[in-house]
């Protein structure tokens, strides 16, 4: 029997003001919660330590961003995607979260590429940052609240660069201005390195050779091969290394000290090495005082390189099928510092468990019910779910437990929905928006055909085309909105 439809939009409403009142009481529940401890792992102490940041509530966050002369490849992304669950998880702990990205719009690749292409610098690296953040978009990750390029922070990088010369750690060679490695006592901590005698010729170009600690160029003179590119400054007419575009803006936007830096764990040397380098020899101070760097996604034949032909980005992922929250499921699965091995058959193992899992919170939304308020039911469960994240972003764990959240007879829907949206703050799945596939014209036939013989009261022929639609590969639910088909 079908309720009446005035019935039904009454339940409706009742439902949602539940569902209200609880997300009330969640929030409620996430200010008692932010006592918990945040433990995350330091590259430069090599080991989880309690986070605890410089200004009390808030915390500094710089994330090395892309160098804007092609598409990001899915390993890049992999780290955006870890970076961004770093940055729900604190903001998840209700700390205020300054986060600032770096544009890279300036350096040997870049100018090689502009030259190559015979187009101007500013549109070649217009173009593919204007790419970068639509897959950002796609993936669901949240943008930063600062965007620095390079080449609009070009006077904070002279000043450094003076400071450095100033201090007795740069000095000038007939090709531009250089780091002296041997003279920071500390150099190479972060990547656990020692300086031998060696090691101690230098290299001007952007493209290090990573076995080997060497000074590095805080400044580039102008060359013939620069063509346009260039500024003229009061250290000379010409551009700057890559190292120095982080120094100078993260401590432009977060100061001199600030609580978190991420990256690839190629970062670590030398850039990261460098960035501590140059930094703490200005200034004196501890540059940063968390490093935390994110695992590789390699390849079954092993890393992913332009030599081997196995460069995938994000539109080749969409041109075979499969959905961009699909991969960040896909990346959730493995440990953020781990590795995680790619391949076609695990993605599109990990989007039937990214559409089986949508599916299910449909049919949650579907069945909710108006019942009272158990805030104790609720809170156990986020009492359980913050101690998971915050043992250094455990999203494997959190995903096993959010999986069986779903199965647990404990909760009624309507608590398991609110604890959807909640939780999802920190997946960033987009679990509240419906599951949207392309369903094939033959199928759709075969529904409209068996929607036919159901109203003609054709029940056997109603139950052919069903094994017609499944044997297909979909499924076909009756609801009193209509048929609702599913991928199997």
């Amino acid at each position: 029997m079908k309720m009446p439809k005035k019935r039904k939009q009454r339940l409706t409403k009742e439902v949602r003001k539940t569902i209200s009142a609880r997300q009330k009481e969640i929030k409620q529940l996430s200010r008692a919660e932010r006592k918990q401890p945040l433990y995350l792992y330091n590259t430069l102490a090599r080991k989880k330590q309690l986070l605890k940041p410089i200004k009390k509530g808030i915390i500094g966050f710089y994330s090395c961003g892309p160098t804007v002369y092609d598409y990001a490849h899915i390993g890049n992304l992999r780290t955006y995607i870890s970076q961004d669950i770093l940055k729900r998880v604190l903001i998840y702990n209700g700390y205020n979260v300054k986060h600032v990205m770096n544009i890279t719009d300036v350096d040997d690749k870049i100018i090689k590429r502009s030259s190559e292409n015979g187009i101007r610098l500013q549109d070649l690296t217009s173009k593919y940052e204007g790419i970068f953040f639509t897959d950002l978009e796609k993936l669901n990750i949240i943008r930063p609240e600062i965007i620095a390029h390079a080449t609009q922070h070009i006077p904070e990088m002279v000043e450094l660069i003076k400071r450095l010369i100033e201090k007795g750690y740069a000095y000038k060679a007939e090709d531009g201005i250089y780091f002296s490695v041997s003279k920071f006592r500390n150099y190479g901590r972060l990547a656990q390195i020692k300086l031998g005698k060696e090691q101690k010729s230098r290299i001007s170009n952007d493209t290090y050779d990573k076995e080997e600690a060497r000074d590095f160029a805080l400044w580039k003179f102008y060359t013939e091969k620069d063509g346009n590119t260039y500024w003229p400054t009061e250290i000379g007419k010409g551009r700057p290394g890559w190292h120095i575009e982080c120094s100078a803006m993260s401590m432009k936007y977060l100061g001199e000290n600030f609580d978190i830096h991420s990256g690839a764990i190629d970062l670590i040397f030398p850039h990261h090495t460098n960035e501590i380098a140059q930094s703490e020899a200005a200034t004196g101070k501890k540059f940063v005082n968390y490093w935390v760097h994110m695992g590789f996604l390699t390849m079954p034949e092993g890393k992913m390189s332009k030599s081997l032909g196995n460069i995938i980005n994000l539109n080749n992922l969409e041109t075979r099928g499969f959905d961009p929250l699909a991969f960040r499921y896909f990346c959730l699965t493995a440990h953020y510092r781990g590795e995680i091995i790619f391949s076609e058959e695990n993605l599109n193992s990990a989007q039937n468990a990214y559409r089986n899992l949508k599916n299910r919170i449909d049919e949650i939304k579907r069945n909710l019910e108006v019942t009272g308020i158990d805030t104790e039911k609720i809170g156990s469960y986020k009492r359980e779910f913050i101690k998971i994240i915050n043992d250094d972003l455990d999203m494997p764990k959190a995903l096993s437990f959010f999986h069986n959240l779903l199965k647990s007879d404990y909760l009624d829907n309507a608590e398991k929905y609110a604890l959807i949206l909640d939780f999802d703050k920190v997946f960033g799945l987009q679990l509240d928006k419906e599951y949207k596939i392309e369903i094939p014209a033959e199928v759709n036939d075969f529904v409209q055909q068996r929607e036919t013989a159901r109203r003609l009261q054709q029940w056997n022929l109603a139950d052919e085309l069903r094994e017609k639609i499944k044997a297909m590969g979909y499924s076909v639910d009756d609801t009193e909105k209509g048929p609702l088909v599913r991928k199997v």
